[in-house]
């Protein structure tokens, strides 16, 4: 059987996700813009689901805009803040491309990019913040919890920054969300990023929380819904599933957590013992629970991953968003990896479905192939 280690690229949707969806498809299917009693029985799942995910994530229900899923959300937030006189945007180094595609596209309009330097162990660095060209700043937006490293942020110093001088705030937390506690009001963020399959919950859902007050330019025309600042016929099954999602890691986080933090780190302390030398990305710095960035010197990591692939084994060279690409991955150049690290990086991500066992054939599987493919 197949050991899924891939689950920073999606997780399979809960049982119970399943259930409710299967439910609102049937019951809930009317569009609950409609007057009837049948649209007016699909907004009521519709706004229930809305107020359950902001009093998971800190926010106010009228802060909470759904999207269709995590890249939608980061576009809106990034291209929300052209109102036609360019200026600078500031993001972390490394960024995924949903922020650093939709910040490219600004920079073609006449804006200015600054990437915010990250340190050797993927944190970024305080002291580049008084630095930073504040006067032209109209957008800083980082990534709280990496996609690839799994490398967690320290985001206080820098959101004082930006609130003292008055510079929109824009986080992604799509790994984040579902993995470890996220309040949306204590991180002080003007926009919040999230996506439902990244934590149990189904594709095509996600959200935009924007801050009261907070204006963002329309990137999309058509209907008036989600108060105007999101056109589109809400999916009610999908939000629902997604609540329901975010309902079943809040009622456990803790013990999610310690216990993928367990597995990870027997993972990770497995390949040590058995496949050395290797190097932990990241090492040094808070991770999420579930995350192993993981490089093998000596190994080609597209040729491990194939080999793994046949071994029943699903891993990653990192962000599915920019598979295809033989380029090293851009967090690990911010991170000023060695050329043989680059190349031999690979990224194991758990999920809550992961059992010990599975681990430790992980682990044999994995040793075995690295010696192999060492010679």
């Amino acid at each position: 059987m197949a050991i899924y280690l891939d689950n920073n690229a999606t997780t399979r949707p809960a049982p119970e996700v399943l259930e409710v969806m299967q439910r609102h498809w049937r019951d809930s299917f009317a569009n609950p813009g409609s007057q009837h009693a049948a649209g007016r029985r699909a907004r009521q799942v519709l706004e229930a689901a809305r107020e359950s995910i902001a009093a998971i994530l800190g926010a106010s229900p009228d802060e909470v805009i759904f999207t269709s899923g995590g890249t939608e959300a980061n576009n809106m937030a990034v291209l929300g803040v052209d109102n036609g006189r360019p200026g600078t945007i500031a993001l972390t180094a490394g960024e995924h491309p949903a922020v650093m595609e939709a910040a490219r596209h600004l920079q073609q309009q006449g804006w200015a990019l600054h990437d915010l330097q990250v340190e050797e162990t993927g944190r970024l660095d305080p002291n580049q913040y008084a630095g930073l060209p504040w006067a032209d700043l109209k957008l800083v937006a980082v990534i709280l919890a990496h996609n690839e490293t799994g490398v967690i942020q320290d985001l206080a110093p820098l959101q004082a920054e930006c609130q003292a001088h008055g510079v929109p705030f824009h986080i992604d937390a799509v790994q984040a969300v579902g993995k470890i506690p996220v309040d949306f009001h204590k991180l002080g963020a003007g926009t919040l990023a999230l996506g439902a399959h990244k934590f149990q919950g189904p594709r095509g859902i996600g959200a935009l929380l924007v801050r009261q007050g907070i204006r963002l330019t329309r990137c999309a025309f058509g209907g008036h819904q989600e108060a105007d600042r999101r056109p589109g016929t809400e999916v009610v099954p999908l939000i629902a599933g997604m609540a329901r999602a975010l309902e079943l890691f809040h009622a456990e986080q803790e013990s999610r957590q310690r216990r993928l933090s367990e597995l990870r780190d027997r993972l990770q302390s497995g390949l040590q013992a058995g496949c050395s030398p290797v190097v932990i990305n990241g090492a040094g710095a808070p991770r999420l629970p579930n995350t192993l960035n993981i490089a093998f010197p000596g190994v080609d990591g597209e040729a491990l991953l194939v080999a793994l692939d046949l071994e029943g084994v699903a891993c990653s060279l990192g962000s599915t968003c920019a598979s295809g690409s033989a380029e090293p991955a851009p967090v690990l150049l911010a991170m000023n990896c060695p050329a043989e690290v680059l190349r031999s990086s690979i990224r194991l991500s758990l999920g809550v479905e992961n059992t010990g066992e599975e681990i430790d054939e992980a682990v044999e599987i994995i040793s075995r192939l690295v010696q192999r493919l060492r010679g």
